[in-house]
């Protein structure tokens, strides 16, 4: 049917007649039921709307379309209502549904576009996106005048916003980049006039003001002329009451889980202060904030309940005014019952159902691939093969539309019995109750007749039949035996399946012995046992049922955890509206497969942490009948994804696709730099370091530091800026600056929307100079071959600050490349020197340092290692063994002129036991160096004691077996 419209729009029309295109289209049908390939276009993704800046324009813009549907879908687009004509139009192409526009053109491609998916099987249309093209000029180059007024006047700036198209931010820099206008309760930037407003003028106030104007997409930024603000010299503004400058409209729509801001600045002597209240009298809930002194209220996740009245006064002591306005909620219209896929018979009744809420409360109009229909659409008495298609329910309120579609199958086929006929042979027990089943597919339902043999079958008291085709035989007997058809028919044809009775004796089936209580060990395997007695004649078959739920047949394994199907994931996460530290998010239910969504949890993840995160969120706990929220607590500029995870009773389910990266909104970095410090560095220099703000809390884009210090005692700061977002260090060079004096110091944050907060102040202190003093009594011996022990006295006074000593040695006076040095702390005044070459003669000196260097060095003293001990190990060690004594010889050892004189010898032993098949004397191991022995006594048939030896020659002072002119040691062995 669908295939005849298509060829009607294309020009072509082809009548055919009924019975062959009811031929056609029943065998198509057919085709669909048996193998579930047919099925309408449903949406994966509906193009969003797009902002694209001017001065990328040359690049490509993608509007997304994309559907499933069997056969494959195809697209179309319309731009403001009109067909695209893809065939003429060379700067727009599709790649699958989408549509890519390249070069493009922001008079001719900004607009309203619309997809359409259509199959043989229907079509339906996207949600309408919008495509704009977002810009800011310049701003017109002319000298602006002086603004002129009296101290303690109140003053406004204009800025004088040039042509845009995109929200935009505002910012004022006073006299030099990057120095902005810091919004307290005397002075405020209104980010909807993007004036500078100032209570009462101070004469700090004095200088040039030039207004900042930044596209929130575009990310271009424009700098207006400056304005010089220039005191009168006629007297100063006596006191008066306020003056309210900036206020908010009478009426003030807000939408639902929107971020509503209301200002409200005032100018007045003394300075103003500003409260807000509602009209009703109700406090404010936690989640409202109030900003810049209270010259703006904050009310995120906005909800019904905020609607009404809002007032704020502005006071001080010479009066008060008051500025008032209403703030109106809408929201746009979201599903709360839809249609589903619906299948049904020629002639059938059909009743579909969608509303939706919102405010104002929507209105309906209902499509039929693609093309509106002129009446509605919910109630169809009798269906026909033309009612087939795709529909689509569109709410829609002056807020927003939306569009769920559904699909009709209307069928029509004659009555077919495939996969449904009658059992050949139906075995029953005389006196039972027999079934036979007449369900054939039919489209409309069929009629039914049954035939016993060639004889039409009568209902009576004992014979009865269904309304779906069943006939009953109760208390079947022999007589009933015999062949049973089923004919059925409709208006496209008949069909029939035939099956035979066999009636048995009444010989009753039963259990013998069943399954009994068991016990067993897990992982054991075991067998249940059920064995039946029955008429041979019939076959039995069996069924087994595991706490009341029946197990398949055949199955290898059986399973059951929790009773229960998981729910499906929610879909279609969209982030819907997105500020500095909000998202609004929205989704699509998943199938909750009969255990209803409790609440709702979102996650989300950015460039900056590890895997997914849970987020705070308004209302802190979503219920499972909301499909928004706002995500709050994010940081500002910084690229997040989302999902949400769906919760019910069993548990939470699968996470949803993750939505579009959405960047927030930028603001005024709100993080100052950590670990404040600094000092060292060489002379007249202050160096100042800090811990960067890591990127994801800069908030937005042209981000550095600002850093501010002054000399201790003093007033006014000097400030430095730095625009490099990593740097962490800052050298201030001057040549006035006094060695190791102290400084206040504090490092400060700003981006392109203005300065953020500063450090904590701290006290460092300049570079210092080298201690100027010299330590004295220096004198050093040799401790062994290797090590040397240098000592001295400390700087009884040096007007420099010494943090330590360092001892320089070196071998040779003629070749300091061969330098070596120690650093001790301040209150150390020796040190061992090791590491040395034996009989070595160093040269060392001892000299005090700090951060900025080494002092002068004494003259160098000398001193000698000792000489080190005999290379050559004792030699021919002997051995005899009697009894449990062990008695070792060896040669004595001759120290050479180069070594320590020999004082003595040490020997070591090492016990292991070894186990051996014979009783022998034998080594347990061989050791590799020279001067060792080992030898084993065996204390029984299978085990034996060894001892290994080694002898080495010593100095002194370490004594161990003394030397004589015998060179010989006795040792004692343990027996078991």
């Amino acid at each position: 049917l669908n295939w005849k419209a298509e060829l009607k729009k294309t020009g072509f029309i082809q009548i055919e007649p009924f019975s062959v295109f009811m031929f056609r289209l029943t065998i198509s049908l057919t085709d669909c039921l048996d193998s579930g390939s047919c099925h309408g276009p449903k949406w994966r993704m509906e193009p969003g709307d797009l902002f694209i800046p001017v001065d990328s324009i040359e690049e490509e813009a993608t509007l997304t379309c994309d559907a499933k549907g069997t056969p494959p879908p195809q697209y179309r687009w319309s731009l403001n209502g009109t067909l695209i004509n893809l065939g003429l139009d060379r700067r727009r192409h599709l790649s699958g549904g989408n549509l890519i526009i390249s070069n493009l053109d922001r008079y001719q491609d900004a607009g309203m576009y619309q997809c359409m998916a259509y199959n043989t099987v229907g079509a339906i249309l996207s949600r309408i996106a919008s495509l704009q093209f977002a810009y800011l000029d310049h701003f017109k180059v002319h000298t602006r005048s002086a603004v002129s007024v009296r101290e303690g006047q109140g003053v406004v700036l204009l800025c004088g916003t040039p042509t845009s198209s995109g929200d935009l931010t505002y910012a004022w820099v006073f006299n030099e980049y990057p120095y902005f206008v810091q919004q307290d309760n005397r002075r405020f930037v209104s980010q909807q006039t993007g004036n500078l407003y100032i209570a009462k003028v101070e004469s700090s106030d004095v200088g040039n003001y030039t207004c900042v104007v930044m596209n929130s997409i575009t990310k271009g930024k424009v700098h207006s002329s400056p304005t010089s603000l220039i005191l009168r010299t006629d007297g100063v503004m006596g006191e008066y009451e306020p003056k309210i400058e900036v206020n908010f409209p009478d009426n003030v729509p807000a939408a639902k889980g929107s971020t509503v801001t209301l200002e409200c600045f005032a100018l007045g002597n003394p300075v103003p202060e500003i409260t807000w209240k509602r009209a009703n009298g109700i406090p404010f809930p936690s989640k409202v904030k109030m900003k810049y002194s209270n010259a703006v209220l904050e009310i995120p996740s906005f909800q019904q309940d905020d609607t009404g009245g809002y007032e704020c006064v502005a006071e001080n002591k010479m009066g008060k005014n008051t500025a008032t306005g209403r703030l109106a909620f809408y929201a746009k219209p979201q599903w709360i019952q839809t249609m589903k896929d619906t299948a049904l018979a020629i002639e059938e009744r059909l009743d579909w159902e969608c509303r939706a809420n919102g405010k104002p409360k929507p209105s309906y109009t209902w499509l039929k691939n693609g093309q509106q229909l002129l009446s509605e659409v919910n109630y169809l008495s009798a269906l026909t093969l033309s009612d087939a298609g795709m529909y689509q329910c569109v709410a829609e309120n002056t807020h927003g539309v939306i569009y769920f579609a559904a699909e009709l199958m209307v069928l029509a086929s004659p009555p077919d019995f495939t996969g449904n006929v009658l059992r050949a042979l139906l075995k029953a027990k005389a006196g039972t109750t027999v079934a036979l089943g007449c369900k054939p597919q039919a489209y409309p339902i069929a009629s039914i007749l049954w035939k016993k043999g060639n004889l039409p079958i009568h209902t009576n008291d004992r014979i009865t039949l269904s309304p779906d085709g069943t006939l009953r035989l109760a208390n079947v007997s022999k007589s009933d035996a015999g062949s049973y058809t089923c004919f059925a028919r409709n208006r496209f044809g008949m069909s029939s399946t035939t099956g035979r009775l066999l009636v048995t004796g009444k010989y009753p089936t039963r259990i013998i012995q069943g399954p009994v209580d068991m016990e067993i060990i897990v992982g054991e395997s075991i067998v249940l046992p059920c064995q039946v007695g029955s008429d041979p004649v019939l076959d039995v078959s069996f069924s087994w049922a595991f706490n009341g739920q029946l197990i398949a047949k055949g199955d290898g394994h059986f399973e059951l955890v929790g009773g229960y199907i998981h729910i499906l994931p929610p879909d279609m996460v969209t982030v819907e509206e997105v500020t500095d530290s909000t998202a609004q998010l929205a989704w699509n239910p998943g199938r909750d497969n009969g255990s209803p969504i409790t609440n709702y949890l979102i996650q989300t993840r950015t460039p900056f942490t590890v895997g997914w995160q849970r987020v705070n969120t308004v209302p802190e706990i979503i219920d499972g009948s909301k499909l928004t929220a706002t995500v709050v607590d994010l940081n500002a500029w910084v690229e997040y994804e989302f999902r949400v995870l769906a919760k019910n009773s069993v548990g939470v389910g699968e996470p949803s696709p993750v939505s579009v990266k959405t960047r927030t909104e930028d603001a005024v970095p709100d993080a100052a730099p950590g670990d404040v410090g600094g000092g060292g560095g060489s002379r007249s220099e202050l160096v100042i370091t800090w811990e960067p703000v890591p990127e994801e809390l800069q908030n937005g884009e042209s981000f550095g530091y600002i850093i501010a210090f002054r000399a201790f005692g003093e007033v006014s700061w000097t400030h430095v800026a730095t625009s490099a977002p990593g740097a962490s260090r800052y050298v201030y060079r001057n040549d006035s600056i006094a060695p190791f004096s102290p400084f206040h110091v504090k490092v400060g944050t700003y981006n392109s929307k203005g300065q953020g907060p500063f450090s904590p102040v701290v006290t460092i202190y300049s570079a210092e100079i080298e201690p100027s003093g010299m330590p004295v009594g220096v004198w050093a011996r040799s401790v062994s071959a290797s090590e040397i022990e240098v000592n001295w006295q400390a700087l009884s006074f040096a007007p420099e600050r010494v943090l330590g000593y360092e001892v320089v040695y070196w071998e040779d006076d003629t070749k300091p490349e061969t330098m070596g040095k120690v650093r001790v702390p301040w209150n150390q005044t020796s040190v061992t020197v090791s590491g040395l070459a034996g009989n070595t003669q160093y040269f060392l000196t001892v000299s005090a340092f700090n951060t900025a260097g080494t002092g002068p060095f004494l003259p160098a003293i000398n001193v000698t290692t000792k000489k080190p001990p005999p290379a050559q190990p004792p030699l021919n060690i002997e051995w005899t063994l009697i009894g449990s004594q062990l008695s070792l010889y060896w040669e004595p050892v001759l120290a050479m002129e180069s070594e320590s004189e020999v004082t003595g010898y040490q020997v070591s032993l090492t016990f292991s036991v070894c186990f051996t098949v014979t009783c022998l004397f034998l080594l347990c191991f061989q050791p590799s160096e020279k001067g060792c022995v080992c030898v084993c006594v065996c204390v029984c048939v299978c085990a034996c004691v060894c001892v290994c030896a080694c002898v080495r020659a010593w100095l002194l002072p370490y004594p161990a077996v003394s030397w004589t002119s015998v060179f010989k040691m006795t040792i004692q062995l343990l027996k078991k």
